[in-house]
């Protein structure tokens, strides 16, 4: 654009400016007993190349990009270099680990730089081990164009009397409306909800646990519910998925908008006693396994529990036990499995536990 100055009126400028005066290539070659002379690229960069350039570091180098001098500080603290790095394609997810304690702090686990970084929550009242009670899911979806976000939550109460009924309702949240609406209630038998929900695609998916009342081959199944059709009363049970074999537990993820079930798989002759981990994903109604954990790694973990913490996004699952702070991870698009650096947190009781989810670092501007 006209208006616009030149990458090279912008070179010229900032010389100008400075009191760094450079000798001629001619002379440099001239001088060749002589040492030669290094220039900084940040003197020659316009600042818009270089906000660009610096968009792309790792969330914790841009933080230490800022102490570097003057122009870099100015430069990542400007709103437009913010924008431009909201703008950036994803970072790789991190890992937040925090034990049961009733201290807000936590560790931070950077897959790219292999590192772990302290963090302090604001103050806490109350325990938050679980985002949601036993007694309900919480699933939430954001739309980063608008900011604007919807809240779904799948609440289940056993029918006074009758121990194999369960009532299940779905109420959602839309921060545009600032309403809540109940869009579903329905009686399930033999099944109740649990705790382990997310969206894809409009569609919220959820796990059910069996609740007695007859035989079955597994102890889980999986609900989709349409949050834009939103299905009639009484037809939920119709999207029933039998989870792909008998498990210990299961965990749910939204990458790249595909559902991810990470479960245990138990013993056939106990299948409340776990003997490895499963990765599936859901494609229409039938499940694929993308990955099993190799043996080493799941002995890896020591004494390892029927239930588990896991969570992703993008390209990375990670897997932890709740009895200890070890971590794996596990890359779907290179199928390889790597043990993170060792978490800082040491294990100060026998019956301490640990827990974490993933998260996005991203730098944000605020509508």
């Amino acid at each position: 654009m006209a208006a616009e100055t030149s990458w090279v009126s912008h070179c010229f400028e900032n010389f100008a400016s400075g009191s760094v005066d450079f000798d001629s290539f001619s002379d440099l070659n001239d001088e060749t007993d002589k040492e030669a002379a290094a220039v900084s690229m940040d003197l020659i960069l316009p600042d818009d190349l270089l906000e660009r350039i610096l968009s792309y570091l790792p969330i914790a180098s841009i933080f230490r990009a800022s102490c570097v001098c003057k122009r870099w500080h100015e430069i990542v603290k400007s709103d437009r270099f913010l924008w431009n790095s909201s703008h950036v394609s994803s970072q790789k997810p991190w890992y937040f680990m925090f034990t049961s304690s009733d201290e807000p702090v936590g560790y931070a686990y950077d897959p790219v730089l292999r590192k772990w970084y302290g963090i302090d929550l604001p103050c806490i009242e109350t325990s938050n081990w679980f985002i949601a009670s036993s007694s309900g899911a919480l699933a939430v979806s954001v739309n980063r164009a608008t900011h604007s976000y919807n809240v779904s939550i799948v609440k289940s109460k056993q029918v006074p009397g009758n121990f194999f009924q369960w009532d299940l309702s779905i109420h959602l949240y839309d921060s545009e409306t600032m309403t809540w609406v109940t869009t579903l209630t329905e009686v399930l038998t033999g099944w109740r909800a649990g705790d382990e929900s997310v969206v894809c695609n409009g569609v919220l998916y959820f796990l059910i646990y069996s609740a007695g009342g007859g035989a079955r081959d597994n102890r889980h199944g999986l609900i989709m519910y349409n949050l834009r059709s939103r299905s009639p009363h009484g037809v939920l049970m119709r999207s029933f998925i039998p989870v792909p074999c008998s498990l210990t537990c299961g965990r749910l993820m939204n990458l790249k908008e595909k559902l991810i079930m990470v479960g245990g798989i138990g013993k056939h002759e106990r299948p409340d006693i776990i003997k490895g981990i499963g990765i599936w994903l859901l494609k229409g109604r039938e499940w694929q396994e993308i990955a099993r954990m190799p043996h080493r790694y799941f002995q890896g973990f020591g004494e390892f529990d029927d239930v588990f913490a896991s969570s992703g996004t993008d390209d990375l699952i990670y897997i932890q036990s709740y009895g200890a702070p070890a971590l794996l991870v596990f890359d779907v698009n290179q199928k390889q499995w790597k043990w993170s650096q060792k978490c800082p947190v040491t294990k100060r009781f026998p019956l301490q536990l640990f827990t974490g989810f993933c998260f996005e670092p991203r730098l944000e501007i605020a509508p």
